[in-house]
């Protein structure tokens, strides 16, 4: 059997992770550093320093070598998986502007490029106005361009956080294509750059000499340098290789590569995701975004803040939880198991609607978390018990959405 390894490094909201892998798909080491997923400097902002995200990189790496400093001579390949939509501006020298604006990020902008009046016309027409407003009102680019407009004058390269690392890791700014997700002017149907006459380019402040080229998962984005080997203990000249954004990878590694079969993501986002060859929008006008499976392309429905909500929990809830866990050497959510066994399925009629981050389509950016159903029965537990239940059935509803879009039934779930 082969001795070969290969590197997986999973850039996450909460934590970063480098792990090794043999060629059958084993998990052979990992070593986890925990992070600080944002700093918000006002309400509802979400940005995190760009060497943050460098520094934590390195520590998980140089934390795997010192803990199995005898695989490191077996690893053959490197690849990298990040957090979604989180966007990084940088000047003529390749060097941060500003902090990284993270996908949790909630601020908004009016100030946006207008649309030339034929166009506005054919949008409202289609009856798809407010759904380009928001795309407009919700992109970073367009945020940093009107209120910090000495920054975006110097934006000579604007890349999500994949990009970016790729950037430390190799000296190469260049992405993979099934990491492009976001607020960016990207064609979700071909996957590749806008063309020159979409109207991405007339709602968006970015141009296209600012975005770095793509290419596909599976091809290499370039060796490991000099000062990264350094940095974090990964061999140069080791063959970096593209993946895709964190979602996309969690798709690929479940083996749901078929419509029938449905990916649950329980991430800080929860998803429902099917795959599929064939471009399947899983609601209109919102489109499949690029699977880590070449020519693929994954339908999702997401709960924005998902699995969130259990650190939420964790922190506004369960003190007493998180001070026996460390008295135990234990997660604080393995005792949550308790709680869910003193609780019967339903919670005795406690109903979380897990919205506390609003969606552009679905549920809407009206939308708002809520608890109902309270009486003097309840407990922490039978709202423990309805954060799950909210979260499992907003999935579900997921599944049925996609099933009816697909038009295909799902025959089996997989769990990543």
């Amino acid at each position: 059997m082969s001795q070969d390894l290969l590197l997986a490094i999973d850039q996450g909201t909460q934590s970063v992770r480098a792990m090794l892998f043999d060629l059958q798909g084993e998990l052979v080491a990992r070593h986890q550093v925990h992070i600080e997923p944002y700093r918000a400097e006002q309400p509802g902002w979400a940005e995190q320093d760009c060497d943050y995200f460098w520094e934590n990189l390195c520590r998980a790496c140089q934390g795997l070598w010192l803990n199995y400093p005898e695989l490191r001579s077996r690893v053959i390949a490197a690849s990298l998986t990040t957090q979604r939509a989180s966007v990084v501006c940088l000047d003529k020298d390749f060097q941060p502007l500003r902090p990284a604006v993270i996908w949790l990020d909630q601020r908004r902008t009016s100030a946006f490029p207008q649309l030339p009046l034929w166009l506005n016309l054919a949008v409202n027409t289609i009856g798809q106005g407010e759904t380009l407003r928001q795309f407009r009102s919700k992109a970073e680019c367009n945020w940093i361009a009107a209120d910090e407009p000495e920054i975006w004058k110097k934006t000579e390269h604007y890349a999500l956080l994949s990009g970016y690392l790729t950037l430390k890791l190799t000296g190469n700014l260049i992405d993979a294509i099934a990491s492009q997700v976001g607020y960016i002017p990207f064609d979700f149907r071909k996957q590749d750059w806008a063309g020159a006459l979409d109207l991405k380019w007339h709602a968006l402040t970015v141009k296209r000499q600012q975005l770095p080229p793509l290419v596909a998962a599976g091809q290499p984005l370039g060796v490991i340098s000099a000062d990264a080997a350094r940095d974090t203990g990964i061999p140069a000249g080791l063959t970096l290789y593209a993946s895709g954004a964190d979602k996309a990878c969690e798709v690929l590694g479940s083996g749901a590569l078929t419509p029938d079969t449905g990916n649950l993501s329980y991430g800080t986002t929860a998803t429902f995701n099917t795959c599929n060859p064939k471009y399947i929008e899983p609601m209109p006008f919102v489109p499949p975004y690029p699977a880590a499976l070449p020519g693929h392309y994954n339908s999702e429905i997401i709960v924005q803040r998902g699995y969130w909500m259990v650190n939420w929990f964790k922190r506004e809830f369960a003190a007493a939880e998180v001070q026996e866990a460390e008295v135990l050497n234990i997660a604080a959510e393995q005792l949550f198991d308790r709680l869910l066994r003193e609780s019967p399925p339903g919670a005795m009629g406690l109903t979380l609607q897990p919205f506390w981050n609003p969606g552009v389509k679905y549920p809407g950016p009206e939308a708002k978390g809520a608890i109902i159903g309270f009486g003097d029965v309840h407990t922490r537990a039978h709202l423990y018990r309805a954060i799950i239940e909210g979260i499992g059935y907003a999935l579900r509803e997921g599944k049925e959405r996609l099933e009816k879009r697909n038009g295909i039934a799902i025959r089996q779930l997989r769990v990543s």
